[in-house]
């Protein structure tokens, strides 16, 4: 196993990979800046609906998300030029990890994959060439590393495609239902709407996705496939990014692709040189290995699997939704009133929860059980000195089927408490 984790190889792909990681963050910041995201999530609305547990982290007020999302560019910048790599980026991972639990309306689960791989990225050394760090001296140039860093970012790549296919073997995406409302409702173009409506199209849409999920690893890590299944994944992205609108996480899981690839390979191609590598075994990081590595891939691997010990179908209760990889699976759509009860004077009113949120988080509160009672516990604040029951009347509807009873309505929410591991039993199965 030794031979295996610690083989002394070029440790280019990483340098390379550090580079692409530092501008695809400067994307990020840039494209949350001026195409409005940061102003319709989170300055727009009054509060933000946060991870539960973290009600104490909001929006900075003002224009303070803008310089927030202005100091991760500096740190994208820092990490591409490798200057002070270290700090930029543990600050990149704690200012990503702010926006990330802050607010869940808008649920990306490529800035989940960016927060792990930030992490990750902590501990390695990613500065020790092609860096500011090295020519100022603040690090010792290298150019090798042990084998177990390309295997760590192979393994979780794997595990995040074989969790997406998984999540996708479920009637709606099988028989093509759920495609082809996803492919319908991304374009107004007359001809692709056309396309999009053909039967055999949505259907292949569905098919090519699961094997795209299954079989892209496997494909890329066998030799004589990896040209073939570069190429594939480069036009999958490509169409996910120019149809589905994703952000950078196209060119994020690109980006893997480095890792894939001889290291002489990727040296000639991205710096046009050549380096020697000894044989010798290169120990670096290995009580790391065994004391982060392995328990933090230990976890992604778990993490998905959490679903299936909590009662229901987590397509519809979504407990276990969240940090499982079930990247665009389904429609969601909802109805939802708000009941207050006075119980001293028994007198009863329809809580208009427009008021204070916005359109998107309006929208999103109608269908995610965690939101509702979140929403329920800010009700009991503004109530504050009387004495009052909360009752939902809330329907949802999956991938346009009809619409059923989500949340048991003759359950006082004022009373509810959340439970973050197993079924809540106020959420009602279908």
């Amino acid at each position: 196993m030794n031979k295996i984790l610690f083989k002394n190889i070029d440790g280019i792909a990483l340098i390379v990979f550090r580079i692409l990681l530092g501008f695809l963050i400067v994307c990020e910041s840039l494209l949350a800046i001026f195409h409005g995201w940061i102003d319709a999530i989170l300055i727009q609305p009054k509060f933000t609906f946060n991870f539960i547990g973290f009600d104490w982290l909001q929006p900075l007020p003002g224009n303070g998300m803008y310089y927030y999302f202005g100091l991760i560019g500096l740190t994208g910048i820092g990490i591409i030029l490798g200057f002070r790599y270290r700090l930029n980026i543990i600050l990149f991972t704690i200012l990503l990890s702010g926006v990330y639990f802050m607010q869940k309306e808008v649920y990306y689960n490529h800035y989940y994959l960016l927060l792990v791989i930030s992490l990750i990225m902590i501990f390695l050394p990613a500065n020790q060439e092609k860096s500011l760090d090295v020519k100022f001296g603040y690090v010792k140039k290298e150019t090798t590393i042990p084998q177990w860093i390309i295997l760590t970012f192979i393994l979780l790549i794997g595990i995040v495609y074989t969790y997406a296919a998984i999540a996708k073997f479920y009637p709606d995406w099988l028989d093509g239902s759920f495609t082809k409302i996803l492919l319908q409702r991304i374009t107004a173009r007359p001809y692709l709407l056309e396309l999009f409506s053909q039967k055999w199209f949505y259907i292949s849409f569905a098919y090519a996705g699961i094997l795209f999920d299954l079989f892209l690893v496997p494909l890329l890590l066998y030799k004589r496939t990896r040209n073939f299944a570069l190429i594939i994944s480069i036009l999958f992205h490509l169409f996910n990014s120019y149809t589905l609108r994703i952000g950078i996480f196209p060119y994020m899981a690109l980006s893997f692709s480095v890792f894939f690839y001889e290291p002489e390979r990727i040296r000639q191609l991205f710096f046009k040189e050549k380096i020697e590598t000894n044989t010798n075994l290169n120990y670096f990081g290995k009580k790391l290995v065994h004391f982060l590595i392995i328990p933090f891939l230990i976890i992604q691997l778990l993490l998905p699997l959490r679903h299936y010990l909590i009662k229901g179908d987590v397509l519809w209760t979504e407990e276990g939704h969240r940090l499982s990889w079930r990247v665009m699976l389904r429609e969601r759509t909802g109805k939802l009133n708000i009941k207050i009860v006075d119980n001293t004077t028994k007198k009863e009113s329809v809580y208009d929860y427009h008021k204070n949120l916005t359109y998107i988080q309006s929208k999103q509160l109608a269908v995610c059980p965690d939101l509702i009672w979140q929403y329920c516990q800010r009700i009991k604040k503004e109530y504050k000195g009387k004495d009052i029951s909360i009752y939902i009347d809330c329907k949802n509807s999956i991938n346009g089927k009809p619409y059923q009873t989500l949340i048991d309505p003759s359950i006082d929410m004022a009373k509810a408490e959340w439970n973050y591991f197993w079924h809540n039993q106020w959420i009602l199965l279908n």
